[in-house]
């Protein structure tokens, strides 16, 4: 199924049915300030390893990100933020950046790798922002890759459906996504290291 869904004022019955089928173990592809992303309710362990199935990802090896919704839901998830860490994320928050940061017991065990991290995400698009809002809790982050040789992300949400329809439940139109991913800074370390250079431009 197909949601047309607008950034501008994202309709709250589209919203409503979206957040319902997360609750129910669904998956989702929405829209963010970069590329689409697929993602499910982090507390649903089915789906998580739906996605990683799809993904051909390692639950205890590959690096995984969360969806917040704003700089306090983001802190329910983590250990205690040093100033440098909190002045840097505010700065740059909401925005098109991964920060990975240290994960508390708050971080479901199938995300617990042995560095014990998480990538979070808190984009800068009001449809995503209002879906994990609703939900109560975090959405599992990962993008919508392509196989072609030069656009490495899809951004037309019809061709996506087209290709996901069959693996997902829901892909939200939300308009064109972006070709070029986040950004991904990690704060584990000081000076923070940029692991990837993405869209966003790191304000410190």
């Amino acid at each position: 199924m197909i949601v047309k869904i607008y950034p501008e004022n994202p309709n709250p019955r589209e919203i409503q049915r979206v957040v319902e089928v997360l609750r129910g173990g669904g998956l989702v592809i929405y829209p963010t300030d970069t590329v689409y992303g697929l993602g499910c309710d982090i507390n649903n362990a089915k789906a998580v390893e739906q996605i990683a199935r799809i993904k051909g990802l390692n639950l205890k090896k590959d690096h995984l990100s969360f969806i917040c919704h704003d700089m306090s839901h983001l802190s329910v998830y983590t250990k205690a933020l040093d100033t440098n860490i909190f002045k840097a994320l505010k700065k740059n928050l909401p925005g098109p950046f991964t920060f990975i940061l240290p994960a508390n017991n708050n971080v479901p065990k199938l995300f617990k790798n042995n560095k014990k991290t998480i990538g979070f995400r808190i984009p800068d698009n009001p449809i995503i922002l209002e879906i994990v809002k609703e939900l109560g809790n975090p959405v599992l982050s990962t993008s919508i890759r392509d196989e072609d040789e030069i656009l490495e992300y899809t951004t037309d949400p019809e061709l996506i459906h087209e290709k996901y329809a069959n693996q997902v439940d829901i892909v939200i139109d939300g308009g064109y996504g972006d070709n070029e991913a986040s950004t991904i800074v990690d704060c584990t370390t000081f000076p923070f290291e940029i692991i990837r250079q993405g869209k966003g431009e790191l304000q410190e």
